[in-house]
């Protein structure tokens, strides 16, 4: 598949998605299987987690998309699925689900290079993140914290 079609695909399955309450997060075309394979990864604008109904619930929509754009001509197999697991915190309700969790938190503090810290996840504030490290609480001013992530403890 030509890469402007792709693109044009891709545009197309937005207008849809967005119609349905989904985003799309990335379009895959595996040309290097038999039959061809889109995979289309959605998430939900509101935030929420994707279900296997959410995912059966857009396909019909997306494959008349599709088809209606005549922008493909062969066959393949059409594949919804949604962004899985991450182990990146982003939100509040992951913050509240994962406190007491052990966490890596890459740094980027000013006139330094960046640095990482492991800990337990102990508070998020709008202002600070809290780690509690060997027993002693860190906070960690936000404008420092480049990305925090779930990890295993190390001694």
């Amino acid at each position: 598949m030509k890469k402007e079609n792709k693109s044009k695909l891709e545009s197309l399955l937005k207008k849809v998605a967005n119609i349905w309450n989904f985003e799309i997060c990335s379009l895959d075309i595996k040309t290097n299987q038999n039959p061809n394979v889109i995979e289309i990864i959605i998430k939900k604008t509101n935030g929420d987690d994707i279900s296997l109904d959410d995912c059966a619930l857009f396909n019909t929509p997306a494959f008349e998309e599709i088809e209606n754009s005549n922008l493909l001509n062969c066959s393949y197999v059409l594949e919804i699925s949604s962004q899985g697991v991450s182990n990146e915190l982003t939100s509040e309700r992951d913050f509240k689900t994962f406190k007491g969790f052990p966490v890596n938190v890459e740094l980027n503090q000013k006139n330094s290079k960046t640095k990482f810290l492991n800990g337990l996840l102990y508070e998020k504030s709008k202002d600070y993140l809290a780690i509690n490290i060997k027993g002693k609480i860190k906070k960690i001013p936000f404008a420092e914290v480049l990305k925090i992530s779930l990890s295993t403890l190390k001694d």
